[in-house]
């Protein structure tokens, strides 16, 4: 299926970033997962776990 409303350029220029920053892409995949599943799905059990690992994950930053 095509999308009428992006340019075939576009869709080219997309798909060489995309190969270009796989790293980045993959990170802002991640975080807009988790972040929808915070907002969406997270039981109050899923989010004090979270929490649990949001501090752990600032100490490491931290050291």
């Amino acid at each position: 299926m095509v999308d009428n409303k992006v340019s075939e350029a576009k869709r080219r220029a997309n798909k060489k970033w995309d190969e270009k920053n796989k790293e980045r892409k993959s990170y802002i995949n991640k975080r807009s997962t988790t972040k929808s599943f915070i907002l969406n799905l997270a039981t109050q059990e899923d989010l004090e776990n979270i929490k649990k690992y949001v501090e752990q994950r600032e100490k490491e930053l931290n050291k």
